[in-house]
């Protein structure tokens, strides 16, 4: 497959991998990185997320795992040939079944949405069949530190259940991106961010395109230092 090339990084893709898309550029650009210094992405596929929050914070280290073994190799690849390399780092596991001896600062995660189908297409990427929301929330709640925050990119009409199963877990709320796809539109996807320390919601909205095929000047300015054409 076409490589995908950003401003500061290429991302080599595969057909057996989930490819470069959407979501994942929204949560890499919006996911709250301030202070960050140890972060951990579930699901990295072909490790797009965890190059771009790489470039946005230089302080911090990033382990990223995925359950797919071509995966790993693919993100192993795209993390070596990158500039960030000295800070990333990627292995084969089970989210379910991972541990770590020290807490990390963020999780963050574009996780499987689909209901099991009969589709074979990026089945455990797209798929609750490995990991589904309720598995993400309560192993993400025993990961990161006190102080620490959770970040996941997620279907709009998944919101009202995934923030529910998340105060189960003693998450916070504390800032929700709600983002729609062409200007007029309802929101098709959301960006959701938690805390187990309780602050003030911060809502906040972005639209993706002003007309078809015609990114809004948001879009742009969101992506200005990662898409080529933020040049």
């Amino acid at each position: 497959m076409k490589p995908f090339t950003f401003q500061q990084f290429t991302v080599n893709q595969s057909e057996d991998v989930f490819r470069v898309g959407t979501d994942g550029v929204l949560l890499g650009a919006l996911a709250n990185i301030s202070d960050k210094k140890r972060i951990l992405e579930v699901g990295t596929g072909s490790g797009l997320i965890s190059l771009m929050l790489a470039q946005r914070n230089s302080d911090c280290q990033i382990t990223a795992i995925d359950i797919n073994e071509k995966a790993v190799l693919l993100a192993k690849g795209n993390f070596e040939n990158s500039p960030f390399s000295d800070r990333l780092s990627v292995m084969q596991s089970d989210f379910k079944n991972f541990n770590d001896d020290e807490a990390y600062d963020l999780v963050v995660s574009n996780p499987p949405y689909f209901d099991e189908n009969s589709s074979a297409k990026d089945a455990v990427a797209r798929q609750k069949i490995e990991l589904n929301f309720n598995d993400l929330i309560r192993k993400s709640s025993q990961l990161i530190s006190d102080e620490g925050t959770f970040c996941v990119i997620i279907p709009f009409e998944s919101g009202p259940g995934f923030i529910s199963e998340s105060r189960l877990q003693q998450f916070q709320l504390i800032r929700k991106v709600n983002i729609a796809g062409i200007i007029g539109s309802k929101p098709k996807r959301l960006i959701l961010e938690f805390s187990k320390t309780e602050k003030v919601l911060i809502e906040e909205h972005l639209t993706i395109e002003k007309s078809p095929r015609q990114y809004s000047e948001q879009y742009i300015e969101l992506t200005k230092d990662f898409h080529v054409f933020g040049k």
